[in-house]
Order: C-alpha cells, then sequence, then structure tokens
C-alpha cells in the first residue's frame, strides 16, 4: 500500500503531509532501528481525526486515542508511524506492569551489572504505543509523568539522566468500561492530547472491505458492512453484548472465505462463536444469516 497515495486520494491537507516530509527530512530514523518503522495493511479512514492526530504530533504532543472497540485505534497508531518514518515499539499495559517495565532495570552483561533500558526510553525517536494504557496501575503509570511533559526525561536512581530524542512521541490507546480498566489518574491525562475515536462508518468500512479484498463483489462489500451495522445497532440497542461486534473477527472471516472455507463456518469462527451465551449467540447468528447465506463459498462472494 502506497500510504501517500492513499492519504492525497482521501483528501487529508496537502499542506499538512507536507509538514510531515518536512519532519521526517528533519529527524530521518537510525539504521539500527529502520526494520521498526511499520508498513500498514490498512488504511485508517476519518479525514478529520487523521488530520487532528498528524497535526498534534508535528506540535509535540502525545496523544490518547480513547474509545470502544472496532474504531482502528491501532491502525491509526501504525498509520502515523509510518507516515511519520518513525520506528514503532508497542507496549501492553496490563494490571502487573510496574515501573522497571518502562523505564529498564538492572540486568549482567559481560559479567558485569549494567541498566537495561526499557521500552518507555526511546532515545531513536521512535513512536511508543501504550496498548490499552487503563489497565495498567495508575502507581506504575507515574513514571511517565516527566517523560511525557515538557520534560522530557526520566531520572533513574543510580544511573545517568535518560533524555528523549526531540522525534520521540507517545501514542496511548484505551477502551473504556470493559473488564479490568480503571480511570486514568488525571495527571497523566493532561499529558495527552485525548481523542474520542468514533465508530467507523458505512461508507468507510465499505472502503475497507474493497482495499483489504479487492476481489469481494460489490454485493457483499455492502452486505458485510451491513451485517457489522446491524450488529452494532444491537449492542447500542442492550440486545447483545459486544463480544460479536468485531471488526477484527469480520475481517478474519473473509480471509477465511477467501482460502476456501464456507461462509458459514467462517462466521462461525470470526463473529458468531465469540458470544459465548446460548441465547445471545442465536441472536447474533440470526443476525449474520439474515444477510449472508450459509453456504456460500469464494466463488460466489469474490468476483464480479
Amino acid at each position: 500500500m502506497d500510504i501517500w497515495k492513499e492519504l492525497q486520494d482521501e483528501g487529508i491537507d496537502t499542506a499538512l503531509l507536507d509538514e510531515i516530509r518536512h519532519f521526517r527530512s528533519q529527524y530521518p530514523a537510525a539504521p539500527e532501528a529502520e526494520a521498526r518503522i511499520p508498513v500498514p495493511r490498512f488504511l485508517y479512514y476519518g479525514k478529520e481525526i487523521w488530520e487532528s492526530a498528524a497535526a498534534a504530533l508535528l506540535c509535540g504532543e502525545h496523544l490518547l486515542l480513547a474509545g470502544p472497540k472496532a474504531t482502528g485505534k491501532n491502525v491509526l497508531a501504525e498509520n502515523l508511524a509510518a507516515v511519520f518514518g518513525r520506528p514503532n515499539w508497542d507496549v501492553s499495559m496490563y494490571v502487573n506492569v510496574d515501573a522497571a517495565s518502562l523505564i529498564g532495570a538492572d540486568t549482567l552483561k559481560d559479567g558485569k551489572v549494567v541498566f537495561r533500558e526499557g521500552p518507555i526510553c526511546a532515545r531513536l525517536g521512535g513512536f511508543g504505543v501504550l496498548d490499552e494504557v487503563n489497565m495498567a496501575k495508575n502507581e506504575a503509570l507515574a513514571v511517565l509523568h516527566a517523560t511525557l511533559d515538557f520534560r522530557r526525561v526520566i531520572d533513574v536512581p543510580g544511573y545517568e539522566r535518560i533524555e528523549l530524542d526531540p522525534a520521540t512521541r507517545f501514542i496511548g490507546t484505551m477502551n473504556y468500561g470493559y473488564a479490568g480498566t480503571r480511570e486514568l489518574n488525571e495527571a497523566l491525562v493532561s499529558r495527552f492530547v485525548v481523542l474520542d475515536m468514533p465508530v467507523i462508518s458505512e461508507d468507510n468500512l465499505q472502503k475497507l472491505l474493497r482495499r483489504g479484498f479487492p476481489e469481494l463483489s460489490t454485493k457483499w462489500v455492502e452486505q458485510f458492512s451491513a451485517l457489522f451495522r446491524d450488529l452494532r445497532q444491537k449492542c447500542d440497542n442492550g440486545e447483545i453484548s459486544t463480544k460479536a461486534l468485531d471488526l477484527r473477527g469480520l475481517l478474519s472471516s473473509l480471509h477465511l472465505i477467501e482460502k476456501g472455507i464456507t461462509s458459514g463456518e467462517a462466521l462461525k469462527l470470526g463473529i458468531i462463536n465469540k458470544a459465548f451465551e446460548p441465547f445471545e449467540r442465536q441472536l447474533v447468528a440470526d443476525a449474520v444469516w439474515s444477510l449472508i447465506p450459509q453456504n456460500a463459498d469464494r466463488a460466489k462472494l469474490f468476483g464480479n
């Protein structure tokens, strides 16, 4: 995927893209980190969100992408790292993450005790993606305060003062209201620019399906996007939980159908079986089969 062409086709402001090119020339990626620059498989569709996120990063801000599942938070983070030409570090946040996990810890090297930097110590000007940041304990996240504000440093007791590269940015992602999540400390949130990620529109979902599955016929692009819309409406109305509202699952189902699995089995694996309660699973299945036949194969769905 030529991400620059895709962004131009989406109508992203050309002046903003020129500024990003200037940023890339001003802060070239270190040779040892070039392998970490992502090559996106999908484009994030949403002009206003994309432009807001890029503008914030150009201003030196850190981003917090907040929203429910299936809103493309990680896709947007990957797109931003790719177009800015930055190496990408993914840091999975969870309840047992502590300060040592983020800033590093002592380790042995050649018989000597040395400091092993954690992923938060981004000397190479990378983008650090703090995935599901609101699952970690606030006590652990407190070590980020000096890193994320104007100081852009972290002092490790007994070691040198670590300064971040000028190109370093952090992008936090968070779902809210799910098991294992917690309220973020206000001091931490104040260090981010917060983007409220909207749900993907039906038009943008169709663009995503056409881009990811160019051989999928127009009729079925519309049917699968309608299926996702119907599942979301059922979630909004409280008829089903969000377990089956899974964009990754929808894409996985289409990949399985491409490989020769029938639509019935593929959609069970990707969507229906994610609703574990029998009554809810039947409601999801009824919604699926009302739009997609159970016996459709690759020949029926792919190819105009």
